[in-house]
């Protein structure tokens, strides 16, 4: 089967706008992840987000879509369980991006960037339609977009993880002022927003840890918009890139940057994952 490239028309009658602030995060309610549609189509303008849950009882149908590169890292793992998880996100990514492209989940082949960001097919394909992959735990989370950089992250809120010392290492200077300010009881949230954003932010620019931590600040307060405050290495990136939190499941964090505006955001459920849980 052939591939073919993802639609990535304009929105008819919707402005795309550049400008990280304009359009209202209210106007999607972020907590309601649907169902998707048989065949996804991006479109100019659009972010899609879809959840995947890591857990399923058998791996094997998505183990068998992966390529040889896949199934090394998968066997890297020490532990059984996270070789599973890792084959379900791969084999979810794969499975999602067919929908776009109108082949099969292994017909797809991947190229990686110096510093590990992947891209699909030929330079027309990989320009046309761009994603990212996170999980954690139990879950996993897929970004697409059409013809922008774009990075998502998502972490599992582990309070003994958000400790002063790995803040230290990884923020910014001012961040770290910010999160001391805040009374204990809140600063554990706002240490995954910062952390989910500024991992977002990274991954969508494709630097890795290249890319100084402490040299560019996020915002962390909860209930604060999640943006790009400062880049002391190019101040033009405060206007270029959107930030939006997001929220996949109680006891996660997680966070998407996407290159310019968007004028909407859909949020959807893998159906090859067991159902997410959420509370009533």
């Amino acid at each position: 089967m052939s591939m073919s490239l993802p639609e990535c028309e304009p929105r008819k009658n919707q402005m795309l706008t550049t400008h990280q602030n304009t359009i209202p995060t209210q106007s999607w309610a972020l907590s309601e992840w649907r169902t998707p549609p048989s065949r996804p189509i991006a479109r100019r303008g659009e972010v899609h987000v879809w959840r995947v849950s890591l857990i399923v009882s058998q791996t094997s149908k998505l183990e068998a879509i992966l390529d040889r590169d896949e199934l090394a890292r998968a066997d890297r793992f020490s532990f059984q369980k996270d070789r599973d998880r890792f084959i379900v996100a791969r084999g979810a990514l794969r499975t999602i991006l067919a929908g776009y492209f109108q082949t099969r989940p292994a017909a797809l082949r991947f190229s990686y960037s110096s510093y590990g960001k992947p891209t699909v097919g030929d330079a027309l394909a990989a320009a046309a339609l761009r994603f990212n992959l996170s999980h954690a735990n139990e879950l996993a989370v897929v970004a697409v977009t059409c013809g922008r950089e774009i990075g998502i992250d998502i972490e599992h809120i582990r309070a003994e993880f958000a400790a002063g010392e790995i803040a230290e290492r990884y923020f910014s200077r001012r961040e770290i002022l910010q999160l001391r300010a805040l009374p204990a009881d809140l600063q554990t949230e706002a240490f995954f927003n910062c952390w989910t954003r500024k991992e977002a932010y990274i991954k969508a620019r494709g630097l890795g840890l290249s890319m100084p931590l402490d040299q560019f600040d996020v915002s962390l307060a909860p209930g604060a918009p999640a943006a790009l405050l400062d880049n002391r290495l190019d101040e033009g990136e405060v206007s270029r890139w959107s930030f939006q939190e997001l929220f996949p499941a109680p006891d996660y964090a997680a966070a998407l940057a996407v290159e310019g505006g968007f004028s909407a955001l859909r949020l959807w459920d893998f159906a090859g994952g067991a159902p997410v849980s959420l509370p009533a």
